[in-house]
């Protein structure tokens, strides 16, 4: 009976023998009793030995294979009746040996339980052990969180975005929980909570207000402390109304407001600002009427709304709304309530420079918690130098940088200095950062560097369980201004608690708040041709020449777009090109730097079509690469990079490339060596012998070339209708023209004629993207080059003019099915039997958007226009 009793606890046994039935009960827990028969009764004898037997005497039923009882034991009873144990001392009732009397040696170790965030205490004869299971917490008092503190921190540690648990205050007291980070360029952590539909109010007063409380994946502490972690909060607070006002400007009474996460009333509303009754329109003097502050207020019988954002963090999240103005006739209102959403970590990238060893930031000490833990990141180009100290009359703590490969966590809690020491294969001083984690608790001392091993000590004996500190806690120097720090720190937390380092640095001599130089060290996180942008508080990765999205240019979708018979992609290299164009200088003036000796070029693309050209680079000097499709749907790359000599042509014919599958093409050129992959098969090796230079490289061509080009025959049959098919994931050394046409502003040095769309083709598999896409994307089509240009022979097909009909037919057929659903909807909403409101609140969300759609259509029908 019973588990685990060896844990140093109290445990009660109750044996009971009753003729032949024995039964054994342990921590008066019912389902722990066990119960045994034998076929004889059984008596007891006169003489009970706890703990062993005799040393002296034979007493052969006593002896058993098993040690004596090394423990405790109280409020022994034999028959109900207690023994006492005073009396067995004095020998007036029985005798013992090898035992005190009156008093337990052993250290209850879980009492008080030193294991922290709900860890279960287990004991031996002379230590303790914390079981940090599912508690989220790792160490050996389960101190450390295992989660990262904000979304910013999983995004910077290549985290893409999808759910993660966050702990906000880190080893503090609460406990992680449950968001969606939202990885883009600015990462935000999204928070929702159990009412985000469209909810409709009606036949509510003073008397009978509407009332609707929120609650959230966290609780109020949690929510509190992520909003402080954050840069910038915000939540989306929509409210629709018809002849339901937020003000009685009557008695200026608020006739609807909100309740934040303080239980503070609030009457501004989205898009204002706190300490001003207003919305969104009374500060931009917007509203529909002049004499108002709110859209809602004008009183009108028709559907207007107030929406905005709410970001003043102080008052976040939004806890409960109050209606009470929807009780006269045709009055109603709706709301709706958008997540919480948070961006950024202002203590990530949090951070002092330390100019001289003299220098120092100091802060209020931290006084001794049972464990006291320090984080930070670091770089520098010195050899030595202290990190923090933190002194009291005997104690203290210290953690140094000894040498450029050894970092020192010293300590004394009361019985003389310990170390821990971590080593270095690689030099600390390269000027990169370096992560610190340094742990004192009960049980032990731990440092940890970057992702070496932890290294730990066990706790001295009978040192003081809480650290005993009584000065100022200094940081990049020392009381003594020895050894002081050169270099950066940034995002120090003590027991989880942020210290705003770039605040004291404001007021304190020889330290600069800030740091410099985060793409030297974060830099190699921008992949694919992404570009590392220094900001004040870290860095991003700048994606415009990159094929590729997302925070590092790496985890977004392939930029893909389908190409129309005649369209034409062109990305002009030279930034001053038209400069040039005006320019009595000859180019080579200007472009002398664009000449290339090596080129990385990756696409995929997907046709029926041949010949055709999938990219053209043309150069001042008459010199071009082509890449295209051979009638027999072969993969032809000509490289021509001599002006006076024909081009070097190489073919690839593993079998047609036209057959509407998907193709990947890598093609690489160093010097006069040339490498080229398809699907991914076994690189082949080229030799040019045309030259190794491609000079004043003008512009690259993707479809079709519509500017006259001294190009090889082959090549211009393959112009001659360009490309018809998808093209995705374009990359040119760190050009993605494909991207810079589809998602970059009017400024991108790219021209785009005809037809040209973006398409999920390139990320499309299989017979469905085959069946789909040559039905619709592989027929002949005829269409402008330019807009209001018509294409110049442009050949009319007898399948192009039936599909043409066929798609007349079907707009035709889809503008009256519109034009009886809008009757249809006429009817329902000017009915004299309005309908009852739907029961699911996605039918009420989208009955009233609905009805604002037909009231905005009633509007403009009241309009005149003149043409």
């Amino acid at each position: 009976s019973g588990a685990g009793l060896n844990n140093g606890q109290w445990h009660s046994i109750s044996l009971s023998v009753k003729r032949n039935r024995i039964s054994v009960r342990v921590d008066n827990d019912v389902t722990s009793t066990a119960h045994a028969s034998i076929p004889l009764q059984i008596y007891s004898g006169d003489v009970f030995y706890f703990g062993g037997c005799p040393s002296s005497g034979n007493i052969s039923e006593c002896n058993t294979s098993f040690g004596g009882f090394q423990g405790c034991m109280r409020l022994i009873s034999i028959g109900n009746k207690a023994v006492d144990m005073i009396s067995v001392q004095q020998n007036g009732f029985g005798n013992f040996s090898d035992l005190q009397v009156d008093l337990c040696g052993i250290t209850d170790r879980c009492l008080p339980n030193y294991c922290e965030h709900g860890g279960e205490c287990s004991q031996s004869w002379n230590s303790f052990h914390c079981d940090c299971a599912n508690t989220g917490y790792k160490g050996a008092t389960c101190h450390y969180p295992i989660y990262e503190q904000s979304c910013e921190a999983y995004k910077h540690r290549g985290n893409t975005s999808g759910f993660y648990n966050i702990d906000s205050d880190g080893s503090g007291p609460l406990r992680p929980f449950l968001v969606y980070c939202n990885m883009t360029d600015a990462t935000w952590t999204i928070i929702q909570h159990n009412s985000t539909n469209l909810t409709r109010v009606k036949s509510a007063n003073r008397e009978n207000p509407h009332t609707v409380f929120f609650k959230y994946s966290a609780s109020l502490d949690q929510l509190q402390a992520t909003i402080n972690l954050a840069d910038h909060c915000e939540q989306e607070l929509a409210y629709y109304c018809k002849k339901s006002r937020l003000l009685d400007k009557s008695d200026g009474m608020p006739l609807s407001w909100w309740i934040g996460r303080t239980n503070e009333t609030h009457t501004y509303w989205g898009g204002s600002l706190p300490a001003v009754q207003k919305c969104a329109c009374g500060l931009e003097g917007s509203c529909i009427d002049s004499q108002h502050y709110c859209n809602c207020d004008a009183d009108r019988d028709e559907w207007t709304n107030d929406t905005g954002f709410l970001s003043y963090k102080d008052h976040l999240p939004v806890t409960e709304i109050v209606i009470t103005d929807t009780d006269r006739p045709n009055s109603e209102a709706a709301y709706k309530l958008g997540p919480l959403l948070c961006r950024g970590d202002r203590t990530f990238w949090n951070s002092a420079s330390f100019n001289t060893e003299s220098s120092y930031l100091h802060f209020p000490t931290f006084h001794g918690e049972l464990s006291a833990d320090v984080s930070f990141f670091f770089k520098t180009t010195a050899s030595s130098g202290v990190f923090l100290e933190n002194l009291g009359i005997q104690d203290f703590i210290r953690i140094e940088l000894q040498s450029p490969s050894e970092v020192v966590f010293s300590f004394d809690v009361g019985n003389g200095p310990s170390e821990v020491i971590v080593q270095s294969r690689n030099s600390l001083n390269d000027n990169q950062w370096h992560y610190v984690k340094a742990e004192r608790n009960v049980k032990e001392a731990s440092l940890q560097i970057d992702q070496l091993p932890q290294r730990s000590h066990s706790a001295p004996p009978d040192g003081h369980i809480r650290l005993q500190l009584n000065s100022q806690l200094f940081v990049g120097g020392t009381a003594s201004r020895q050894k002081g720090f050169l270099g950066c720190i940034r995002s120090l937390q003590l027991n989880g608690m942020a210290l705003d380092l770039e605040e004291r640095a404001k007021i304190t001599p020889g330290v600069e708040p800030g740091c410099p130089g985060h793409c030297s060290s974060y830099g190699n996180l921008c992949h694919n041709g992404g570009k590392c942008r220094e900001k004040y508080s870290g860095f991003s990765c700048d994606c415009t020449f990159s094929a590729y999205a997302g925070p590092f240019c790496k985890k977004g979708k392939h930029i893909s777009a389908y190409f129309w018979m005649g369209t034409s992609v062109t990305y002009n290299f030279q930034e001053y090109y038209t400069l040039a164009k005006n320019s009595s200088s000859h180019a080579s003036s200007f472009y002398a730097d664009m000449t290339l000796t090596r080129e990385a070029i990756t696409f995929a693309f997907r046709t029926t079509r041949t010949p055709s050209l999938l990219l053209y680079v043309s150069s001042f000097y008459k010199e071009y690469l082509s890449v295209i499709l051979t009638r027999n749907g072969d993969l032809q790359v000509r490289y021509k990079l001599d002006s006076h000599q024909d081009p070097d042509v190489f073919s690839i014919s593993f079998k047609s490339m036209a057959d509407g599958q998907l193709q990947h093409v890598k093609i690489n050129r160093e010097e006069e060596m040339l490498f080229v992959e398809v699907n991914q098969n076994e690189r082949m090796k080229f030799i040019l012998s045309s030259g190794t230079e491609f000079n004043a490289i003008k512009s690259l061509t993707l479809g079709k070339i519509l500017e006259n080009s001294d190009v090889d025959e082959e090549t211009m049959k393959a112009n001659s209708q360009g490309f018809i098919g998808c093209l995705s994931s374009v990359q040119f050394n760190h050009i993605a023209p494909l991207k810079a046409a589809l998602h970059q502003s009017s400024s991108a040095p790219v021209i785009v004629k005809g037809r040209f769309t973006e398409s999920n083709c390139g990320t499309l598999t299989g017979a469905d993207s085959t069946s789909s896409e040559t039905t619709h994307s592989f027929a002949d089509h005829s269409g402008p080059i330019d807009e209001g240009k018509p294409l110049a022979n442009a050949i009319r097909s007898d399948s192009a003019i039936i599909g043409g009909v066929i798609a007349v037919v079907i707009f035709i057929l889809l503008c009256i099915t519109a034009i009886a659903i809008r009757i249809y909807s006429k009817k329902g909403v000017y009915s004299k039997n309005e309908a009852k409101g739907s029961e699911n609140e996605d039918s009420a969300e989208s009955a009233l958007k609905s009805e604002l759609s037909m009231q905005n259509t009633a509007n403009e029908n009241q309009k005149e226009y003149f043409f």
